[in-house]
């Protein structure tokens, strides 16, 4: 993961790219898709947002994130070959990550080209390339927005098994979960979280 995991400080300015973060005096150009230029808050409130460091010969480019799920997404499109930082930042202004995920997992190239910025070769390779990371069920639980800095890993894993035994599919095991943390309900007990996770799947 990145050097610097967050920044937290005062919003100067934004716009859909970037936004100018103030820390004790010294300035950060963070570069931002649209989805987390509108989660910002007024120019003049403090505000803290994750990043990724990229580093590149004498480049040092700090990229913004809204959340874990987005994060990750950038992370992974920038391991498929031909996708740069720039790039993966626009795909992430045309997408909901999850959804995205989910387009590659059932290999919709047809869906993914609608994306600004993937024609169908692009959308073949992030395909081939990503298609096995978020299927892995070993990985999967990490990759979209579940970190062990919100969540308790080993109680969601007991959620999980307890879901795949009532016969529920890891995909819709995986959404569901996803969902949840997004609305900020993934809190409580087992028996709270399977009941949570019940609702959502009916």
């Amino acid at each position: 993961m990145s050097l610097i995991d967050s920044i937290s400080g005062k919003l100067i300015s934004k716009n859909p790219t970037e936004a100018i973060i103030d820390i004790y005096g010294i300035r950060f150009r963070i570069n931002i898709s649209i989805v987390t230029y509108e989660s910002l808050p007024k120019n003049g409130e403090n505000i803290e947002i994750l990043t990724y460091l990229h580093v590149k010969e004498d480049i040092l480019d700090l990229y913004g994130f809204k959340d874990l799920s987005e994060r990750s997404l950038f992370v992974h499109l920038n391991m498929v070959s031909g996708i740069g930082p720039r790039s993966a930042m626009n795909i992430l202004s045309g997408t909901d990550p999850n959804k995205f995920k989910n387009q590659i997992i059932a290999g919709d190239v047809k869906s993914l080209t609608v994306i600004p910025g993937i024609g169908a070769k692009t959308a073949k390779r992030i395909i081939v390339e990503l298609s096995e990371k978020f299927t892995d069920n070993t990985s999967s639980k990490d990759e979209l927005g579940f970190s062990g800095d919100d969540i308790n890993n080993n109680l969601i894993k007991d959620v999980r098994n307890a879901l795949q035994s009532l016969g529920y599919k890891p995909n819709q095991i995986n959404n569901t979960l996803s969902e949840l943390n997004k609305l900020g309900e993934l809190k409580g007990g087992l028996e709270d979280l399977i009941r949570k996770a019940l609702s959502k799947m009916i």
